[in-house]
Formats: structure tokens, C-alpha cells, sequence
């Protein structure tokens, strides 16, 4: 499923590509998606397919990350209007954003969890991901998951991102994050438990030349930003200001 929120202004400032987090929609983002079309740029979200409870559930689309910057550049083959693009994307989206402008998957790292060399646990939303990938995916799969992992799969289109509370920072490699030439916003809270800052925003921050960091706020939690908890609309409402400001510099000529 796409979802686009029409700049409210007659000439744009560019678009914006939205990437939920895991097993969330689009729709999740819409306190993100609002301002910024108001502000007079286009967003266009999309649910992920696979990983998006709007759609269903698949085992596959919660290990083959990579699949997601695909998504996105697949829609703006569709949707693209010939404007300057940025990307945004929270948690697992957050990685996706990073993966559009240059962000690589460790193909090495990504091969020892595929073949359980390294043990790591299912996420939340799939408790049974591992046993179900661990009953179906055969080692030639496995494979050719591995190798497909550390391709590069940015978009040149896209030249600017935000990542909040962005997701695997310790499967990526160094080169390819410090590789990264376009601007970069990246945006955590004080106690998110889900990509804790200091293995995942900040570890982008340090590598991504010039990436600016932020704090949304220290008391948070992860899901301050798709779930109704205490504080949320602030925070949420600082973070979406702040958005606004960074895409309509980056995306105005």
C-alpha cells in the first residue's frame, strides 16, 4: 500500500519517502507526513510488504531488510515528479532511509545470524521468526540472502534523510556509513530499550560525515513515536518542527 499526502502549497519543496518501522504501516507516521505536506512538500509513505500489519505478516520480510530501500525506489520510479527527494524513516526505517543514501549491510555479520553462528532474538512483533525462517529457508537461499545482503542499494534521487531512532547500526559497515555524502538529521530518545542510542544513532552520527545529533527527549522510550504514551504529541511535535526546517533547507532550492 502507498500513501501520498499532497503538498498543501501549489509548488512543492521537493518529496519526502516515508519508511515505517518494523511490523508498522505508514500510517503510523502521519503526525510526521501532516506537517511536512503542509509545509508544501509531497510525502509518500508505503507499508512494507511483508512487514506491515496492515498487509500480513511473512517470515521473509522481517530478515531481508535490504528489501525495503528497494520498496521505496520502486515508488519513486512510479510517483517521481523530476524535484529534489529525502527519505525518513523511523526504527527499521531508519535504516532504510540510511540504506538509500549509501548505508551497506555487513554481508559477513548478516551471514553469521543467517546461519545461527551468532544468536539473536526474534523481534517482538514475530516471536516465532527464527523457527519458521529456521523450517523453510534452505542453505542455497541462505546463501544467496547473504550475498544480496551487503549490495548497495542507495538512490542517488535521494539527497537528504532523517533517521529516527534508526535500527541496526552494528550490522553496517564503517565504510559505508562514513561514505555518506548527503546532509543527514538523526534523532533519538533517552530510553529506548528497542535500538539503544549508543549502538545505533549515535554510532551513525560518529561514522556519518557531518550528520547532525539530537536528542527528541531523555525520558522517552522507543515507541514514543507510534504509540500513544505519556508525552508523545510533544515529542513528536518538537521532532516534526524540526523536520520541517531540515527538509524544506535541504529540498528548496
Amino acid at each position: 500500500m502507498t500513501y501520498v499526502w499532497s503538498a498543501a502549497a501549489a509548488t512543492t519543496g521537493g518529496t519526502v519517502l516515508l519508511s515505517h518501522g518494523t511490523g508498522g504501516c505508514a500510517l503510523d507516521l502521519s503526525w510526521l507526513a501532516e506537517p511536512l505536506a503542509s509545509a508544501g512538500l509531497r510525502v509518500i509513505g508505503v507499508d512494507h510488504h511483508g512487514n506491515s500489519h496492515r498487509g500480513g505478516y511473512h517470515a521473509e520480510a522481517f530478515a531481508r531488510w535490504w528489501d525495503r530501500p528497494q520498496d521505496l525506489s520502486v515508488v519513486l520510479d512510479h510517483l517521481a515528479d523530476g524535484g529534489p527527494v529525502g527519505v525518513a524513516g523511523f526504527s527499521l526505517g531508519g535504516y532504510t532511509a540510511a540504506a538509500m543514501l549509501g548505508a551497506r549491510i555487513d554481508a559477513d555479520v548478516f551471514g553469521a545470524i543467517a546461519t545461527r553462528r551468532v544468536t539473536v532474538l526474534s523481534p517482538p512483533e514475530y516471536p516465532t521468526l527464527i523457527d519458521e525462517l529456521s523450517d523453510r529457508i534452505g542453505a542455497d537461499d541462505i546463501a544467496a540472502w547473504i550475498s544480496e545482503s551487503g549490495e548497495d542499494y542507495a538512490d542517488r534521487r535521494v539527497t537528504a534523510g532523517l533517521l529516527i531512532c534508526p535500527a541496526q547500526g552494528q550490522l553496517l559497515t564503517s565504510t559505508s556509513l562514513r561514505g555518506i555524502t548527503t546532509p543527514v538529521s538523526i534523532w533519538w530518545t533517552g530510553e529506548d530499550d528497542q535500538t539503544p542510542a549508543e549502538t545505533n544513532a549515535l554510532h551513525y552520527a560518529s561514522l556519518i560525515p557531518g550528520a547532525t545529533q539530537h536528542c527528541a527527549d531523555p525520558s522517552a522510550g522507543h515507541y514514543v513515536f507510534v504509540r500513544d504514551t505519556p508525552g508523545a504529541d510533544r515529542v513528536r511535535s518538537r521532532l516534526a518542527s524540526a523536520a520541517v526546517a531540515f527538509f524544506r533547507e535541504q529540498l528548496t532550492a
